[in-house]
């Protein structure tokens, strides 16, 4: 019987556990609670859900844009590393071909060397014998008589400026066994031997006007007491053509002719002033050319220096100075 009881006791006590006593107010307000976050929780949650769908779509979108973009690099880049490698190997190539050239310019250079200190030797060989062949009359005949000949008088100009261009400024004295010096002291000398004779005056004359301009031009570049025998060798060239009344006017009204000579006559070199006077002589003794030259020798002319060489050691240059100095007084009268 008290099991039983117990027993009934036992459910009867389970049964109130299960019940909760609640105002019937609360009970509503609690329930009309749970209706409103039945309707509205799934709109809220599916919201946010929606959101976060959207932005996982656009990040998802941005990615796969990333992802192309940089399989973009990608490609990019390896097209710009073949391009990188294609003009490495370019570079590599154009190096070698410039080393290439080089050396090839080199060797040109080296051949144009030898090809003229060949031409340089040959020249003063060929005009050291033609120097030497000059001094016959028939000889010159000859060879003004050529079709050449202007050419060779053209060329003969040509290679005295380059011969004074090549001086350096600091030369204190010139190498007279090398081929260019005796090449152009043999063009030199040629020109002289054409010009003592009378046909050959003509022809410097007529012809070879550019020689003559030339060798005046190079004797007032050409500093003192450098290349004596090459200024000697153009003055008695200058004094040969003077002989001729015609080369005498031209030399004479060339610009700067005047001022040349005095320029020449302070030349420490014995010589070049004998030959400078020679040629002021010329100039001096024609009366039709001194009339032209009076008033510019009378304004400019080195008296002092002309005195001092009157003085000087050497018999001829002091002869021929006094004698000059005689000559100037015809100055005095043209005054």
């Amino acid at each position: 019987m008290r099991r039983r009881a117990g027993l009934a006791g036992d459910a009867q006590a389970d049964t109130k556990e299960e019940f909760v006593k609640v105002k019937r107010r609360d009970l509503e307000r609690l329930t009309t609670e749970v209706m409103q976050l039945r309707d509205f929780l799934p709109k809220i949650v599916n919201g946010d859900i929606l959101g976060t769908l959207q932005k996982l779509d656009a990040i998802e979108s941005n990615m796969e844009k990333k992802e192309e973009e940089i399989e973009q690099l990608k490609m990019d880049c390896e097209h710009f590393r073949a391009r990188l490698e294609t003009a490495q190997a370019d570079c590599m190539r154009e190096k070698k071909e410039k080393l290439d050239l080089r050396q090839q310019l080199n060797e040109a250079k080296q051949q144009l060397l030898q090809q003229a200190e060949y031409c340089t030797e040959m020249g003063a060989a060929v005009c050291t014998l033609l120097w030497g062949v000059s001094s016959n009359e028939e000889a010159v005949k000859t060879i003004l008589g050529g079709s050449k000949a202007v050419k060779f008088f053209t060329i003969a100009a040509q290679t005295m400026e380059s011969f004074v261009k090549s001086l350096s400024e600091d030369m204190k004295q010139q190498d007279l066994d090398s081929d260019e010096n005796q090449f152009v002291l043999a063009l030199a000398g040629i020109v002289t031997n054409v010009a003592a004779l009378a046909c050959g005056r003509e022809f410097l004359v007529s012809s070879s006007r550019e020689l003559l301009d030339t060798m005046m031009h190079l004797l007032g570049d050409m500093k003192p007491g450098l290349c004596t025998k090459f200024k000697v060798l153009m003055l008695m060239s200058l004094y040969n053509v003077s002989i001729n009344l015609k080369g005498l006017k031209y030399i004479s009204e060339s610009p700067g002719f005047i001022p040349l000579l005095w320029w020449l006559l302070n030349d420490p070199d014995t010589e070049v002033c004998l030959h400078a006077l020679r040629l002021l002589q010329s100039v001096i003794l024609e009366p039709e050319v001194l009339a032209k030259s009076a008033s510019e020798m009378r304004d400019t002319l080195p008296f002092q220096r002309i005195i001092a060489l009157s003085k000087s050691r050497n018999a001829e240059l002091q002869a021929l100075a006094k004698e000059l100095l005689d000559d100037l007084k015809i100055l005095e009268y043209e005054a």
